[in-house]
């Protein structure tokens, strides 16, 4: 055997090797993988002025207007029934409003696809003065959540704050839609 042919077959043992560690490779990614792709969804800036544009662009239609934050335990409890809800009536419009500021969007965002409810329509506050934006949607609220207001087609409302059962769900949402 020549030495041309001996330093090719070499340099062939050495390309199958590399593919071959690099096959490997890609069949571990999967098991190390740690991140979670999670949809992107619209955050639209809740300012002054954005609960009546919430109102009239559900103007005749029963809804659920529920407001969370990213540093609530029992907003997520809330998160979940409302993704259940979601899935089981969607003809049952849900609006979520973050309570957090615009520098927590990237948070927002993430919760909001890691539980399913990147697709519907959601809002942050976006203006410092969060005290006059809760009070221009309820004067009776004073900031503690979760805070979720069941909506009539009339939008005559119910307001109720911390955490519901799946049964107060139901039983609130029984009386909101036709």
């Amino acid at each position: 055997m020549s030495r041309k042919t001996l330093f090719a077959r070499l340099v062939l043992i050495v390309l199958v090797a590399v593919v071959r560690i690099a096959q490997a490779g890609d069949e571990r990614l999967p098991a190390e993988k740690t991140e979670v792709t999670v949809p992107s969804t619209t955050l639209q800036a809740f300012v002054s002025g954005s609960y009546p544009q919430i109102l009239a662009s559900h103007a005749g239609q029963p809804f659920i207007l529920a407001v969370w934050s990213v540093n609530c335990p029992s907003c997520m409890k809330d998160m979940a029934l409302l993704h259940q809800i979601h899935q089981e009536k969607p003809e049952l419009k849900i609006v979520l409003l973050a309570a957090d500021d615009l520098s927590a969007s990237e948070e927002i965002q993430q919760i909001l696809g890691k539980i399913h409810l990147a697709d519907v329509e959601n809002w942050v506050f976006a203006e410092e003065d969060t005290q006059k934006l809760r009070y221009e949607m309820d004067p009776k609220w004073y900031g503690e959540i979760p805070r979720t207001y069941f909506f009539d087609a009339a939008h005559q409302r119910e307001g109720v704050s911390g955490v519901l059962s799946e049964a107060d769900y139901q039983n609130r949402i029984k009386k909101i839609l036709p």
